[in-house]
C-alpha cells in the first residue's frame, strides 16, 4: 500500500517538475534594481491576454535553442506595445521560438515603459537604459550561453524598435571606469532586426560602422512604413549592408505573422531567416560577420 502511494506521489509531482524545468529563466537587468528605483524592484507587474506592463524591475528572459541547433547567434528581442505596454506574446514568446528554431538563443527584454499609467519613466532616459544593460549583460554572460560574442543581435518591433536606435546609434561603447564590470563591456549590436520601428529616435545620419541590418515593414502602415524607408536611405548613404521589405499590405502589429491572411505577411519570417543565412549570422564563415560595402 505504501508502495502504491509513493508511485502515486511521483506520478502527480512529476509532470509539474517537469514543466518548471522547460519555464524560461528571468535575469533582472540589475540585481537590486533599476538605478534610482531600486525600491520599486519588487512592484508585481501585470500581464492579461497578450500583454505585460507595470514595469519596474527590468529583465531578460532566457530563450534556449534545442542544443543541437545551437549555433553561436544570439538576438535581444524588444516588444512593441507603444511603450505603454509590451506585447508579450506575439512580439517576444513568438519571435523568440522562431529564432530557435534557427538555433539561436534568444532574450526578450521587459524595459521600462515611459507611456505607462504613472509612469515615472522617460523614454529616452530609461527605457535606453535597459536597451544598453540588456546588451552588455548578455555579452558578459556569452560563456555561459554559448554565444559568439561577435554575432549579438538586436530585434524590435515598433516601440521596441525605437529601444533597438537608441542603444544602436547613441553611445554605446564601454565605460573602462563603471563600478560595475559589466558596464565595462559594449553595448553596440552586431547587427539589426527592424520589424515596422517606430519613427522616433533615427538619427539624422547612419555611421559608417552601424550594424548590418534587416528591415520590414508594410506600405500602408501609416506609423512605421515612413521609418523603414527613412532607414533604408541612410543606410544605403552610409554604404552599409541593409536588407528591406515593404509589402502593400499588412498595415501594423502583424507581428510574426501568423495571425494574418495575408500569403506575404504570413511567411515573412522565412526572408529573415534568408537573410540571417545569406549574412553568415547563423553559420559565420571563418568567424567573421557581413562588412561595410565598398
Amino acid at each position: 500500500m505504501l508502495n502504491s502511494l509513493k508511485i502515486l506521489a511521483c506520478l502527480i509531482v512529476l509532470p509539474t517538475a517537469l514543466w518548471a524545468q522547460t519555464e524560461p529563466a528571468v535575469i533582472p537587468l540589475w540585481p537590486n534594481g533599476a538605478p534610482g528605483f531600486e525600491s520599486r524592484k519588487n512592484e508585481p507587474e501585470q500581464a492579461k491576454d497578450y500583454w505585460v506592463k507595470n514595469i519596474h524591475n527590468p529583465s531578460l528572459t532566457v530563450f534556449l535553442p534545442p542544443k543541437d541547433k545551437a549555433n553561436g547567434a544570439a538576438v535581444v528581442v524588444c516588444p512593441g506595445g507603444g511603450h505603454r505596454l509590451l506585447v508579450w506574446t506575439a512580439e517576444g514568446i513568438d519571435p523568440a521560438k522562431f529564432l530557435n528554431n534557427l538555433g539561436v538563443t534568444v532574450f526578450v527584454l521587459k524595459y521600462r515603459l515611459g507611456r505607462d499609467t504613472l509612469s515615472p519613466y522617460k523614454i529616452e532616459v530609461h527605457a535606453r537604459q535597459d536597451g544598453l544593460r540588456a546588451m552588455r549583460l548578455v555579452r558578459s554572460r556569452a560563456a555561459e550561453f554559448g554565444i559568439d560574442t561577435n554575432r549579438i543581435g538586436m530585434m524590435g518591433f515598433s516601440a521596441g524598435g525605437e529601444v533597438v536606435d537608441m542603444v544602436t546609434f547613441g553611445p554605446n561603447k564601454p565605460d573602462p571606469n563603471a563600478p560595475d564590470p559589466i558596464d565595462r563591456l559594449s553595448a553596440k549590436p552586431s547587427f539589426l532586426i527592424q520589424i515596422y520601428p517606430g519613427p522616433g529616435y533615427i538619427p539624422d545620419v547612419i555611421p559608417t560602422d552601424a550594424p548590418p541590418v534587416f528591415l520590414l515593414a508594410a506600405d500602408d502602415d501609416p506609423c512605421c512604413s515612413i521609418s523603414v524607408m527613412q532607414l533604408l536611405e541612410k543606410y544605403r548613404a552610409a554604404k552599409v549592408p541593409v536588407e528591406a521589405h515593404l509589402y502593400t499590405q499588412g498595415k501594423h502589429g502583424f507581428n510574426m505573422g501568423y495571425r494574418s491572411k495575408l500569403k506575404s505577411i504570413s511567411t515573412w519570417p522565412q526572408r529573415l531567416a534568408d537573410w540571417l543565412s545569406d549574412n553568415d549570422i547563423l553559420q559565420p564563415v571563418n568567424g567573421t560577420r557581413p562588412k561595410v560595402m565598398n
